[in-house]
């Protein structure tokens, strides 16, 4: 099967090519997103945890975009958190302001760290292309 991966423009290939990873790739009717974090392309992290978790999401936007898609296409979700029961309410706040109904599968994990210093969250989605 074919496989296309998906760079967004804002992406940063460099870093992409450097850990050896593709933002997200095309796989016959399935794109699959990367795990993302709210790390700027700086790498700097916003301390805002609501701005962390807009940043991760816009990051997964740009991915489905360059794919034709946009967060209706999303059928699964996995979140990884440091401290998830801390900021559940608010990540589900903003989370909402993305995902609409037919709401995704979702599994929210709490973990003891992410790669970045600072970050409490990373999400990675699969998402459904319409079949060519």
């Amino acid at each position: 099967m074919a496989r296309r991966a998906l760079f967004p423009a804002r992406e940063s290939r460099a870093t992409a090519d450097q850990i050896k990873l593709s933002p997200g790739v095309i796989s016959g009717n399935h794109v699959f997103v990367t795990g993302m974090t709210g790390s700027g392309q700086d790498g700097e992290t916003p301390e805002n945890l609501e701005e962390q978790f807009r940043q991760a999401f816009e990051k997964i936007g740009a991915v489905l975009r360059e794919a034709g898609l946009d967060f209706d296409s999303i059928v699964e979700m996995t979140t990884y958190h440091v401290g998830l029961r801390d900021h559940f309410d608010r990540f589900c706040a903003v989370r909402s302001k993305y995902i609409s109904a037919p709401f995704p599968a979702w599994t929210a994990v709490e973990v003891a760290g992410l790669r970045r210093e600072g970050v409490v969250v990373e999400i990675k989605v699969v998402a459904a292309m319409e079949p060519s």
